[in-house]
């Protein structure tokens, strides 16, 4: 199996967002890195995909950014989420059930992209600190009704402190440019994974 970072040159999924693609002659395809203006000399095979360019760096990769993004993410919510006995798993669970109440398990892992053995521990957890109920549906009882308890409501309510907005450097209009063109990129990605 092909490791994250070779599936993403492969694809040619992950050049750099200040990359272009210029076409040559004889099935050649260059990708000129405006940062630094390297031109990155690739063969196109038969199928039509790029060959692993020699010159890609790791930080040439998309995929990595995003990455390693998402692990110093972790790391600077861990104290703001220490302090309210969380995890993040946890506290995203708790975000989604303050904005919807009564989520089917089902339901909530699919808006919180986590399969259902990863979010039960994590509701049973919850739920013994008691900021989580899960009852049975009346109607069908194979279905299970997650809702906030008055405490984990309360919890979300202090949870508002746990803001990185500042910390990520970013003016609004560029936060909401880069959360977008995140969500995009996963969109897409999922979508790619059904083909």
């Amino acid at each position: 199996m092909a490791t994250p970072a070779t599936s993403c040159v492969r694809t040619g999924s992950c050049r750099s967002a200040t990359d272009t693609i210029e076409s040559y002659p004889r099935g050649k395809v260059a990708v000129r890195n405006h940062t630094d203006s390297k031109l990155i000399m690739t063969k196109t095979t038969k199928a039509g995909k790029t060959a692993q360019p020699d010159a890609l760096k790791l930080t040439d990769f998309l995929c990595f950014a995003v990455y390693s993004a998402n692990l110093t993410f972790g790391k600077a919510y861990k104290p703001l989420l220490d302090a309210l006995g969380l995890t993040y798993t946890q506290y995203i669970t708790v975000v989604a059930l303050y904005e919807d109440s009564n989520q089917t398990v089902s339901e909530l892992g699919e808006k919180l992209f986590l399969e259902s053995n990863t979010l039960t521990p994590i509701l049973k957890k919850l739920e013994s600190a008691g900021y989580v109920s899960r009852e049975r549906d009346s109607a069908d009882e194979r279905r299970v009704i997650v809702n906030l308890t008055k405490q984990g409501r309360a919890l979300r309510e202090r949870a508002y402190s746990a803001d990185l907005s500042e910390a990520c450097g970013l003016s609004m209009a560029e936060f909401v440019e880069t959360r977008d063109a995140v969500l995009k990129l996963r969109n897409n990605l999922a979508k790619a994974l059904h083909k």
